[in-house]
């Protein structure tokens, strides 16, 4: 139905011929920019429900107040998938942890997962490659976060945290607030919850008609052959690439999943693609930069190459399986 009417639209009500670039390229964005919406809005409702039995607050008790014998990184990577965040918007949450007393290795479960893996990942997954890609996708997003904080956390790494994070760890006795029981039925938050999913909307949309747009240009106008030559799954250094590629920039998922898409159509392996997109929504400069206020440089530099190889393992694993 979507088709049709981005067909409609660009072919009859705007009468552009299907087989030119321009035809093929606005039909592309028409498409995609409506279908990622729609899910967008649908999963973001979903995920506001979960949310809304699920807080900070109760994940923080219950983390600090049991033993759980490792499971801590698996609630912690979980709690990163349902957050809507990307890399900086998870840093104050990351901080938060941080200063409640709650491990760095399950601070870095929550900051690694929560930008790679939620609705608006999902959704755009969902609509672009599949259910199977995606599920693909987000049990590896949920593993390498859980993985990520483990081996992290044993490296001992809480003295290169800032004097200011120091302090506030020395000072562990932190009188943990109830939550409130909520007063409103499910029925009753549903119209807080659609409110907050348009949020979402309106937050990511801009990324969201950005990149649809870069990819729709790649789509109709980059020559076939292109990306196959510098990200050719046929050599070893292509997830290397991607990755080394991806650092230095930063998107959302909203932004990165349509250009990733025309990645693989135009010949990229998926696997190659996915850590190209990893690398950039779960490491960015401007994540470094806030990362700052808690963290001297040493310790930026040893989450981002521990991630980053993580990242091009999995980029490995996915052209071998996927």
């Amino acid at each position: 139905m979507i088709q049709q009417f981005a067909d409609w639209i660009i072919y009859d009500i705007c009468g552009i011929d299907a087989t030119t670039h321009l035809g093929e390229a606005l039909n592309f964005f028409v498409y995609d920019t409506l279908k990622i919406i729609i899910l967008l809005f649908v999963i973001s409702i979903i995920m506001g429900i979960v949310n809304a039995y699920f807080p900070v607050e109760r994940l923080r008790n219950f983390l600090t107040s049991r033993k759980l014998y490792g499971m801590q990184y698996l609630l912690a990577s979980l709690f990163g998938a349902i957050t809507p965040f990307c890399s900086c918007s998870s840093i104050p949450l990351f901080i938060g942890f941080v200063k409640g007393g709650i491990p760095l290795g399950v601070t870095f479960s929550f900051l690694i997962t929560s930008p790679l893996v939620n609705e608006v990942a999902v959704a755009m997954f969902a609509g672009t490659f599949g259910w199977k890609v995606t599920t693909v996708y987000v049990v590896s997003g949920i593993c390498l976060g859980m993985i990520g904080g483990y081996v992290l956390g044993k490296m001992k790494l809480e003295k290169h945290l800032s004097p200011w994070v120091q302090q506030m760890l020395q000072m562990n006795n932190i009188q943990q607030e109830e939550m409130e029981a909520s007063q409103f039925s499910l029925i009753g938050q549903l119209p807080q919850i659609a409110k907050e999913a348009l949020g979402i909307i309106r937050g990511v949309l801009l990324y969201v008609i950005i990149g649809i747009g870069i990819g729709a240009a790649i789509h109709g106008y980059v020559p076939s052959g292109f990306f196959e030559e510098y990200l050719s799954g046929e050599h070893w250094y292509a997830v290397p690439l991607a990755v080394v590629l991806a650092v230095p920039m930063y998107a959302n998922a909203a932004g990165i999943v349509p250009v990733v898409q025309v990645f693989v159509a135009k010949g990229v392996a998926l696997g190659t693609a996915l850590a190209f997109m990893m690398s950039v929504v779960g490491l960015s400069l401007p994540e470094a930069t806030m990362l700052k206020k808690v963290m001297n440089m040493k310790l930026i530099g040893i989450f981002f190459g521990t991630i980053a190889l993580f990242i091009i393992l999995l980029g490995w694993v996915f052209n071998m399986v996927l």
